[in-house]
């Protein structure tokens, strides 16, 4: 019951989502403590006037022990480094770092690689959960030993709390040292950190049957599992603390909506298994979702359709196609469906703008202009929005249940970077979970589902060609399709968002990449056309990014406003320099390749 040493932080997360520096200071005396007094409250608890406060190390009778906490692991200069060469053997790293789609092996290799140049023990603890916002913590605990791993905690997962436990033979550590020579060279020159005496030792004196630590194969997740299982937890952690009884998500029968689905109804899996495996907070979480102190949720169906609406809004653009695919994959997994028509509460609103103007708008398959055609699409995308708030509310007191459901959006993150989505319309709601995942990476989840959870309503869903089915059928057919409309893939969306956030490309930069990356498929000319387009639409939808509903953070290139990517929302949006610049180049390529071709050079 005695504080050893208050050891602070001294690197500050301060990039993406993170804005330490805006709350906190760093600890910048390396090497360095004084003595910290303590609270009046905590004096009384253990005793203790003052304690240790700094960059120190504790000095126990048979090893040395030094901590780092979470960003200091992925500095340049990681205080690991200079303990490990100042003898210290073990290593603590209390951590909170957030799950991102293929990043595991990332945090698995810095742990591992900490230990393999400079020998040691290192013991991370990650958290686990929702942050309360758009992160969630994957936990991934582990122990390492000499750059191999022992232990592995689980990534995903509805326990609280869990517990990882090793018994390791200091000896392995200080005989693996002993055979790095060029560590122990560096050793001799180092600064020594205050060291803080604590009168006990970590191993027992009888050490004859300490068993040898064996590596195991770290296991990862493929990107598909980590899309079934990270936001299907988030989703729970949310459900469960804000107090409400369910979800409402409008049902498409398109990719996007159907993945929001299927995630949901991982959600009922995760939670079913954790009872069946003992989990009595989850179980009690769920009584008191459904309203029931007997409850026991064994079936992930039947879970689903106390806890999970989902609603397909047809209006007279859409197809009998996508509402059969709503309502078979509502079947499958069991959700509470309910199918409806929004064409009485669109020609009224559009009824009132022709009273009071004396005019009515048309679509431009009947004639009408592209202001026209994109005001009918947005009237029946935002009354969408509005009534699944309605029945978000209501539908359970209709159904004699109380509470009330959170809405669900489900745009994905290319259609954010684009601006592809009307503001205030489905993609607006309470929480996002696949806002910050790719088109391609759900495309591939949906296939995961298939083989996984058996739901075999999505092979229609993922053969059909995306669609908002917003504007008038041709001769009952669609006329419209995502990528047209958009003027670019998805694929190349996914291109651009990396360059522009994670290469921090800007026009110019993004086009000299881009005609090397794609010499083989486009011409110089071709590639510029694309990044200006890309260009123009990113910054004339910027500004919906400040609405954006808040979405589980799952990709690097996220377009989120809120506090992954601050940028402006007023752009301007001719870009004429740099366009002039990349005009410039391609004039430029195309003259230099005729040269070489009129001279026969390759």
């Amino acid at each position: 019951r005695k504080i050893l040493l208050i050891r602070p932080k001294m690197t500050l997360a301060n990039a993406g989502n993170y804005r330490e520096l805006r709350w906190f200071t760093p600890w910048s005396k390396p090497r360095q403590v004084e003595e910290y007094f303590l609270p009046r409250i905590i004096q009384e608890v253990t005793g203790q006037e003052t304690v240790p406060f700094g960059d120190a190390v504790l000095a126990t009778k048979d090893t040395c022990l030094g901590t780092e906490i979470c960003e200091e692991l992925w500095a340049p200069n990681s205080p690991h480094i200079e303990m490990g060469l100042d003898g210290v053997e073990i290593f603590t790293n209390s951590s909170g770092s957030h799950h991102v789609l293929r990043k595991a092996h990332t945090r698995v290799d810095l742990v591992n690689s900490a230990t393999a140049k400079n020998g040691g023990i290192y013991i991370l603890a990650n958290q686990k959960g929702c942050d309360g916002d758009r992160l969630y913590y994957d936990g991934c605990a582990m122990i390492s030993v000499n750059g191999d791993t022992v232990v592995q905690g689980s990534q995903f997962s509805l326990d609280d709390v869990e517990v990882l436990v090793a018994t390791l033979d200091l000896e392995d550590v200080r005989s693996y040292r002993a055979e790095i020579s060029s560590r122990n060279l560096a050793a001799s020159k180092v600064c020594p950190y205050p060291r803080i005496k604590v009168n006990f030792a970590l191993a027992c004196s009888d050490d004859v049957a300490v068993p040898a630590y064996v590596p195991i194969q770290w296991r990862h997740h493929s990107p598909e599992e980590e899309i079934s299982l990270g936001p299907a937890c988030w989703l729970w952690d949310f459900l469960r603390r804000s107090k409400q009884a369910g979800f409402f998500l409008p049902l498409s029968g398109g990719i996007d909506s159907s993945a929001t689905a299927c995630i949901g109804y991982s959600m009922c899996h995760q939670v079913c298994l954790a009872v069946k495996n003992g989990n009595t907070e989850v179980l009690a979480d769920a009584r008191r979702i459904v309203n029931d102190e007997t409850y026991v949720p064994e079936d992930p169906r039947e879970f689903c359709r106390r806890i999970f609406t989902t609603c397909y809004m047809a209006s007279e653009n859409s197809t009998q196609e996508t509402c059969n695919r709503a309502k078979l994959l509502a079947e499958q997994i069991g959700s509470y469906h309910i199918n409806l028509n929004i064409d009485a509460a669109v020609k009224a609103v559009v009824g009132i703008f022709s009273m009071v103007t004396g005019r009515s708008p048309r679509f431009s398959a009947y004639g009408g202009s592209s202001r026209e055609n994109l005001a009918l699409q947005n009237v029946q995308a935002r009354i969408r929005m509005v009534l699944a708030y309605l029945f978000a509310q209501l539908t359970l007191w209709t159904r004699g249940m109380p509470g009330g459901l959170l809405v669900l959006g489900s745009s994905n993150v290319d259609e954010g970077l684009r601006g592809y989505l009307t503001k205030y319309d489905c993609s607006s709601a309470d929480i996002n979970p696949i806002g910050g995942i790719s088109k391609t990476d759900l495309k591939s989840f949906i296939q995961y589902c298939i083989e996984n959870f058996q739901l075999t309503s999505l092979r229609s869903i993922m053969s059909a060609p995306p669609t908002a089915e917003l504007e008038p059928l041709v001769d009952g057919q669609l006329s419209q399709t995502d990528e047209v409309d958009m003027g670019m893939t998805y694929a190349e969306l996914s291109i651009y968002g990396k360059l522009r956030k994670i290469a921090k490309a800007g026009p110019y930069s993004m086009f000299c990449k881009l005609i090397s990356i794609w010499k083989e498929i486009c011409t110089p000319r071709e590639v510029a056309s694309k990044v200006k387009h890309f260009f123009r639409m990113y910054s004339i939808n910027r500004h919906k990014m400040t609405t954006l509903t808040p979405a589980y953070h799952a990709e690097n290139y996220s377009p989120d406003d809120n506090r992954f990517d601050l940028r402006p929302f007023l752009y301007n949006t001719t870009w004429s320099w740099q366009f002039r610049c990349i005009d410039k180049q391609v004039n430029a390529v195309l003259f230099y390749d005729f040269i070489f071709k009129s001279k026969g050079l390759s």
